[in-house]
């Protein structure tokens, strides 16, 4: 069976909740873990007051039996604890009243999803649009990223991220461990590894801020333990990197997905792009190098895989940008909803879920069984057959 998963849910909604289809049985999860991930979600220097109102926790409600998977599809559930706020104006019942007390959104912002869904949709009220367009919705596809991570880690694959740029700061490269990366990001409110780049990270966060403007950045995911052979070269949309491009590019804000040194190679000779094949008793085939961030044609080669994705500005400014009104037709200043100056760093740990779900998607297509137990061994016999090529 394929792995697969649906949410739902709006931004001011009583709850976000997912369906996820296809995890075998007897996956063991740590549920204090899955919370972890979520938090992480929430932190990093430039977020707004709504991180301050939620302390998003997944309730899982149904598939998982005494701290195990059953095999059946897994249902789970953040709350939105703003939903207190919204009642009424949320409310799945009619209610009486004008625009102002159902908020009705008619000036679409600049940048969001806003005005082609009103058009799209035919909705006279843009806020029918923005409660399901809003970044929210990440919080559930954290939890269901935390899911997948969990199978991974099963098979010893880890999963870290890390900030490469916000604005005009770039953080210097750097070679650590997956372990090690994993803890000194995790003590960065920017997480960066460099403490110098850290604070001019943070110090232009709150000019930004200052200004009344947003900023966007570049996040990466890296991936290890990751065995050769995920996706394929047969088909299009069986190329596992291109799955990843697309996963990331759905993530609010995001732009941009690249793969090992990415654009980069535009500018360089192809001798100083492709990564030499050096094969060794003790480690069988690998490269000599990961430019290519762990793909060839479309499939894992066994390096670790490398993703970066670029995240616009957010487009909700307390600086205001000019807009329409729907009603009127007349320019006004675009509405201002409650938002980030800057969520780079909380992208990042959303860019790390959503890669890792592709991940185990592929893993799960390669290996797949309906226990962990089956699973193990298919992987087992692969790694035995490669180990003898």
């Amino acid at each position: 069976m394929s792995l697969r998963f649906l949410t739902a849910g709006e931004t001011h909604g009583p709850q976000l909740t997912a369906i996820i289809e296809g995890l075998p049985s007897n996956l063991t999860l740590d549920f204090e873990e899955l919370n972890f991930q979520l938090h992480r979600r929430q932190k990093g220097h430039g977020r707004g007051r709504r991180m301050q109102i939620e302390k998003d926790t997944a309730q899982i409600v149904g598939g998982v039996r005494h701290g195990r998977t059953t095999g059946a599809p897994v249902a789970l559930v953040v709350a939105n604890n703003d939903w207190k706020h919204w009642t009424s104006v949320m409310n799945i019942e009619p209610i009486e009243g004008g625009d102002e007390e159902k908020r009705r959104v008619h000036r679409p912002r600049p940048g969001h999803a806003d005005l082609n869904g009103g058009l799209k949709y035919n909705l006279k009220d843009l806020r029918n649009v923005l409660e399901r367009s809003s970044a929210r919705e990440t919080a559930v596809r954290v939890a269901i990223g935390a899911v997948a991570r969990q199978l991974l880690a099963e098979f010893g694959i880890k999963v870290a991220g890390q900030v490469i740029r916000i604005g005009e700061i770039e953080a210097p490269a750097n070679q650590l461990p997956v372990d090690e990366l994993v803890r000194v990001t995790e003590e960065s409110p920017v997480r960066v590894v460099d403490k110098e780049t850290e604070q001019q990270m943070i110090a232009h966060i709150d000019a930004v801020k200052a200004e009344g403007d947003s900023i966007g950045g570049i996040v990466e995911c890296i991936i290890e333990g990751v065995p050769v052979g995920l996706g394929s070269h047969v088909q299009w949309d069986r190329k596992l990197d291109a799955r990843i491009a697309q996963a990331v590019v759905s993530i609010n804000a995001f732009k941009g997905c690249e793969i090992g040194i990415g654009f980069e190679a535009a500018g360089m000779r192809g001798s100083k792009v492709h990564d030499e094949i050096i094969y060794t008793e003790e480690k069988g085939y690998h490269r000599a190098s990961n430019r290519a961030g762990g793909f060839e044609g479309g499939m894992t080669n066994g390096e670790q895989i490398v993703v970066r994705g670029v995240m616009k500005p957010i487009p909700t400014l307390y600086k205001p940008l000019q807009s329409v009104d729907i009603d009127t037709k007349e320019a006004f200043t675009a509405q201002v909803e409650r938002s980030d100056s800057c969520a780079v760093p909380a992208a990042s740990v959303v860019m790390e879920h959503v890669v890792t779900w592709e991940v185990a998607r592929a893993f799960l297509e390669k290996f797949g069984g309906d226990s962990i137990d089956e699973i193990r061994a298919n992987l087992n016999a692969y790694l035995e057959q490669v180990g003898q090529y």
